[in-house]
């Protein structure tokens, strides 16, 4: 009993600082956060119910972020998983020089976004590169950043910062499947698309579901790239919820913050939810 009682104390003992860590920086400000959701007021806060939740749904540049972020994950995230997977099934192939283009899919994964945009910026500002182009061969210039295209240019940035992880990552997927399994197939007269249907895809399903889920969590760490290119007020197609979040932040509206935030998690959470059974489900029926 002894001996026990020291091995948990020690344990406890080294969980301690990274207990301290995630209460310091993650439980306290979350339970300050959820405290802000039902109060209102800044210096002496008073209880205000569901107030804050009615209001923030029927405030118009709340529900404009929120159906931008649900346009741009619905746009994005199923572009960036169909485009690696086929990206990742062509360099998983024995082709010469392919070691130059993982390095190029890696590539964006260590270059500072923020050194990257002023390209970006410069490739499609209203005077750029590309409008500069469009003129020499008749076409009228294009506001990129400032009309319905701003969603696109976007997209491109988004995918071309994190196709490469995702990439990696069904390169791996892919490798971990014996080579036995296809040569078995081949032998028995299977083609491309059934040894697809039969034998890659319920192999993957453990990678694409994790590529899934990065791939939305990524999607909504958008902002940065979109703060960067357009501003804390964009053009109203890449005004996303990290914008109302951050300028509510700027302006004191910590309760309006706070909602937000906690909408949005439990919308990220119940996804996440949905898409673990959806998961277990699919991998039973291609099983």
């Amino acid at each position: 009993m002894k001996i026990k009682t020291r091995e948990a104390a020690a344990g406890y003992l080294f969980v301690a600082p990274s207990l301290a860590g995630f209460s310091l920086f993650f439980l306290v400000p979350f339970i300050g956060s959820l405290y802000y959701c039902f109060t209102e007021g800044i210096g002496g806060t008073r209880f205000a119910g569901l107030t804050n939740f009615v209001n923030l749904l029927k405030s118009k540049s709340f529900l404009l972020a929120s159906k931008n972020t649900m346009v741009f994950n619905l746009i994005s995230v199923p572009l960036i998983i169909i485009l690696s997977f086929l990206l990742a099934s062509l360099l998983n192939r024995k082709l010469k020089g392919l070691a130059y283009f993982r390095m190029f899919f890696i590539m964006p994964l260590v270059i500072p976004i923020a050194s990257v945009i002023l390209v970006w910026q410069i490739m499609f500002h209203e005077y750029g590169i590309l409008n500069n182009l469009f003129s020499r061969i008749g076409f009228e210039p294009v506001d990129w950043l400032r009309s319905r295209w701003s969603v696109g240019v976007l997209v491109l940035v988004y995918i071309w910062k994190n196709c490469g992880y995702n990439v990696i990552l069904f390169l791996a997927g892919l490798n971990s499947i014996p080579k036995e399994y296809y040569e078995s197939a081949y032998i028995d007269g299977a083609g491309p698309l059934i040894c697809l249907r039969s034998i890659t895809l319920p192999f993957l399903v453990p990678t694409g579901f994790f590529v899934f889920i990065m791939s939305i969590i990524n999607s909504f760490k958008v902002f940065r790239e979109a703060y960067l290119l357009a501003g804390s007020y964009p053009y109203k197609d890449i005004y996303m919820l990290q914008h109302f979040i951050n300028n509510n932040f700027f302006n004191l509206s910590y309760q309006r913050l706070t909602t937000a935030a906690f909408i949005m998690t439990g919308v990220i959470s119940l996804l996440v939810f949905l898409l673990f059974r959806f998961e277990v489900r699919l991998g039973k029926n291609l099983v």
